[in-house]
């Protein structure tokens, strides 16, 4: 079988734990850069190993070293990307203020959004064929939504936001329009018109106000 058909080699397995010097951490870090780059230019399944050790310049030996397959690879890629984007997105330091805390998590999610869109392509292509890519999305998912909810339990709890509301489905809810919306803009048909800073503040400012509206807070005047 070749490499395409037969995306798992377990012949080849990593060392429990990957090199922690800093020549080590630099390899793995061309590879994940490579990989990112060589499968938004010819896709997940037409990108062969041999592809990507040839863009970070290093021996398909080399890449056993730290990943055991392709899949494996592509995994690297998300769980950076997802913590990146989930420590953005922690709160601030600053006076609790509930607009302007849904404004900059509005804000942080959609720049990031943007800046992976590439990311957020290849798990859609991969998760319908892939069933531990599938789970990793899902996992990416529900990180989300339970922190939202986090939040959203929060305001309940201050008097702000109905209390007979389910936290976690108002969470899903207002986290998946989000979602699907820069998925239809970024990815599915990518907009010029969201580029441009004005025009991604314009989008920033609709949906902070749709989620201020669902929640049911008055809107500051940052946002009206």
């Amino acid at each position: 079988m070749n490499e395409r058909s037969s995306p798992r080699r377990p012949e080849h397995r990593p060392p429990e734990a990957v090199p922690i010097g800093s020549k080590g951490q630099r390899t793995r870090a061309a590879l994940i850069a490579a990989a990112r780059s060589v499968f938004a230019e010819k896709g997940y399944f037409e990108t062969k190993l041999s592809d990507i050790t040839e863009r970070a310049g290093c021996s398909t030996g080399t890449l056993y070293t730290y990943f055991r397959n392709r899949e494996d690879v592509l995994t690297a890629i998300i769980e950076g990307a997802q913590e990146r984007m989930l420590t953005s997105q922690a709160p601030g330091a600053e006076p609790f203020d509930p607009v302007a805390r849904i404004e900059r998590a509005n804000r942080e999610y959609i720049e990031a959004y943007q800046e992976n869109a590439d990311l957020m392509a290849l798990m859609d292509q991969v998760s319908h064929v892939d069933a531990s890519i599938r789970e990793l999305r899902l996992r990416r998912a529900r990180a989300f939504f339970e922190r939202n909810a986090r939040s959203i339990s929060e305001l309940q709890e201050q008097g702000h936001v109905d209390p007979s509301l389910d936290p976690y489905l108002l969470a899903q809810a207002l986290s998946a329009m989000v979602s699907r919306l820069c998925f239809h803009l970024f990815v599915d048909v990518p907009d010029a018109r969201y580029q441009s800073e004005d025009s991604r503040e314009d989008l920033i400012r609709t949906v902070s106000v749709l989620w201020t509206n669902a929640l049911g807070l008055p809107r500051s005047s940052d946002l009206q």
